[in-house]
């Protein structure tokens, strides 16, 4: 199963990129509806690496369990026609609460520059899992990916600024 998102967002690429790369930037893409809480002692990186493995326990509204799920990061660079595209995937699994049943889980986010607008970004957003429930579960994770749609183009204007000095 697939869910597949295309979205033309107000900040450069290499903001949206950043805040790809940043698990603060990527978790408000599901708040307030879902939390994520790393569960490892060292806590949440500030950046991900390619290579990074953390696990994380997942909740609605902040108090209701919804499992956990392992994070699996890496990227690469492509060359299309139209410049480079910046590659981040999540290749991890669900392993407890209700996607434990699914047994593919591979999120990937392109980054691009707008064609013909180079200050603007293209975000290609793609979900594939499967599973004994992925059937059951694909009307979900794409109501899901709605709202995640809906929250990157409200969020992606903020990313590009700098705090400003104090």
């Amino acid at each position: 199963m697939r869910v597949l998102l295309k979205l033309e967002i107000d900040c450069d690429p290499d903001a949206a990129w950043r805040a790809v790369r940043s698990p603060r930037a990527i978790a408000e893409l599901y708040g307030p509806v879902l939390d994520l809480a790393p569960l490892v002692p060292a806590g949440m990186p500030t950046s991900w690496s390619p290579g990074d493995d953390v696990p994380v326990a997942l909740s609605a509204f902040g108090t209701v369990p919804m499992g956990r799920q392992l994070i699996h990061v890496s990227e690469r660079t492509v060359t299309e026609p139209t410049g480079e595209v910046r590659i981040f995937r999540d290749s991890g699994i669900p392993l407890t609460g209700p996607l434990s049943s699914l047994d593919v889980w591979d999120h990937q986010m392109a980054i691009s520059p707008l064609p013909g607008h180079p200050s603007r970004t293209l975000w290609r957003d793609r979900l594939v899992f499967g599973g004994p429930t992925a059937g059951l579960l694909w009307p979900v994770l794409w109501s899901m990916w709605q709202w995640r749609g809906a929250r990157i183009r409200a969020l992606a204007p903020t990313w590009a600024h700098d705090p400003e000095a104090s």
